[in-house]
């Protein structure tokens, strides 16, 4: 038998993490963004965006900080404006809003009250809808069939909406469970949701709503030609976590990029500002019973694979914590980790093996997603498609979840759709072959795997210590994860930080803390 997790101790890096987590929780629990009040508006139903493109959440969100300030919310004076009048609607204030012509204020005593429960009526609104959504995927997976683990997911992403669906349902027909639509490059600095259906992104297509309930329609399609359920991935990292995850919700996707801990490394995104809105997005993906896929793997693009080992485990053990809080459940935590270590080390399948069985005992009840080898890739496709073929036998003797396949030319240029056929069939090949591999694959307890792991375990449990003594905002701006610095009070966004007044109102903060989403979801949905 294998030594338990604990035996590694497992018991004390999960306090750790905890009391790390615990001031980060509380920073997001007293705080609020412009984003988190954006995604009011959207839950309540407002959208649409003026001649410009601008959306009309941040237009209305802009005016009320102007005059009000966002201190206690952006419910109170914009459902207090609404039932003053002569707006009708969301827009219609928004609108007027934008133009200068309407004046808001914080009203007080029994207008208070009317405008608090004018608000919590349409953000009850917008939950009940996304209630809606996931009751229609568990019924869709009843009616088509549910893959079994692991799941294949590969990435889809022409910057044009209307050429991704053909290559997604293409990559389905292929092997694919999961289609990630990637972001136009550098979506998530974008302060702003675009709108609408979109055909000119760049390396990426941009994450609107539209483009998800096109995407998610027809993946419904290809769904029922094919009798199992295709999973649709976005990405909500960014300085739009709240608002995205929001519009996931409102239009079924199923999992989602969730981790702020990548805007801060590699986009520079500040570490106060993305950490609540964290939190929001979490809750909604929690409501919404979407899987989040975090980003630890990105640490070992910058970092040494068997180096920086330990600060993978580090930020899953954060990341689950944080999880947990927002309430998320191990079902939905796709803790993320790499195939990155340089092929060239001896022992290095060994040393990866240690790694991966690691954390898929650290969480056994959490679908882990594994990603394939992209650092130590070249221009020998040859070398490429045998490294990925380990890879992804690391993932099935290893148990892992969620298996991002990958492709022999992306060293190189955009995979062709040729490309894409052979890493499915790379991956089809092991998982098939291989089969129950992982109920076989027990390593010795005095062997190197083992051995590997105590030691990671070990540098885990001393970085959290140091973590927990310093403060987890200090360890980032130092450079712990992934090498690069990102102090508290840089990047991007600090200024959309709002300190919470006593009587701060959000009725879908109010909800989704006070609510299990568990309980929540319909029962029976009608096509």
């Amino acid at each position: 038998e294998p030594p338990p997790a604990d035996a590694f101790g497992a018991s004390a890096a999960d306090g750790l993490a905890a009391r790390a987590a615990e001031p980060i929780i509380e920073m997001a629990r007293t705080h609020t963004t412009v984003s988190v009040e954006r995604a009011l508006l959207r839950l309540a139903g407002l959208a649409g965006a003026d001649s410009e493109g601008r959306p009309w959440a941040n237009h209305l969100v802009d005016a009320v900080r102007a005059q009000v300030g966002l201190e206690n919310g952006v419910a109170l004076p914009v459902w207090d404006a609404l039932l003053a009048g002569p707006h009708g609607s969301l827009v219609e204030l928004a609108e007027a809003a934008a133009r200068g012509r309407v004046s808001f204020r914080l009203p007080g005593g029994g207008d208070a009250d009317k405008a608090r429960e004018a608000a919590r009526m349409a953000a009850r609104g917008g939950i009940s809808l996304i209630d809606h959504r996931r009751a229609e995927r568990d019924k869709i997976i009843g009616e088509v069939g549910d893959p079994a683990q692991p799941w294949i997911y590969l990435i889809v992403a022409t910057g044009d909406i209307y050429e991704d669906i053909p290559q997604a349902q293409a990559a389905a027909r292929e092997g694919a469970d999961v289609v990630a639509v990637i972001r136009s490059t550098g979506q998530s600095l974008l302060d702003f949701v675009p709108e609408g259906a979109t055909r000119e992104g760049y390396a990426g297509t941009y994450a609107t709503q539209e483009n998800f309930r096109l995407m998610r329609a027809a993946l419904d399609d290809v769904s029922r030609e094919l009798g199992r359920y295709v999973r649709l991935t976005n990405y909500a990292s960014g300085l739009c976590m709240p608002e995205i995850a929001t519009l996931a919700g409102l239009e079924r996707l199923d999992m989602m990029l969730n981790d702020c801990m990548y805007g801060i490394i590699f986009r520079d995104i500040n570490p106060r500002r993305t950490f609540i809105d964290q939190r929001f997005s979490r809750q909604i993906h929690a409501r919404a019973g979407i899987v989040i896929n975090t980003g630890e793997d990105n640490y070992l693009t910058t970092a040494d694979a068997v180096d920086a080992a330990h600060t993978v485990v580090v930020s899953q053990l954060l990341n689950e914590r944080f999880g947990h809080e927002a309430g998320l459940s191990d079902a939905l935590l796709g803790l993320g980790h790499a195939f990155e270590i340089n092929p060239q080390i001896p022992e290095s399948f060994r040393l990866e093996l240690a790694h991966a069985q690691l954390v898929r005992e650290l969480f056994p009840d959490a679908p882990l997603k594994y990603m394939p080898p992209t650092k130590h890739m070249t221009g020998n496709i040859f070398a490429g498609y045998l490294l990925d073929a380990f890879f992804n036998l690391a993932g099935v003797m290893t148990g892992q979840s969620i298996i991002l396949i990958g492709m022999m030319t992306e060293g190189i240029h955009t995979p062709w759709l040729s490309d894409r056929d052979l890493a499915l069939e790379n991956v089809r090949y092991v998982r098939d072959a291989a089969g129950g591999l992982a109920d076989d694959f027990v390593p010795r307890p005095d062997g190197f795997i083992v051995q590997r792991a105590r030691q990671v375990m070990s540098e885990t449990i001393e970085l959290l210590e140091r973590i927990n003594d310093d403060g987890l905002l200090r360890a980032i701006g130092e450079g712990t994860f992934g090498v690069t610095r990102r102090p508290a009070d840089g990047g991007k966004g600090l200024d959309g930080v709002i300190e919470r007044a006593d009587d701060y109102f959000n009725p879908a903060i109010e909800i989704l803390d006070t609510e299990d989403p568990h309980d929540h979801t319909e029962q029976e949905v009608t096509a």
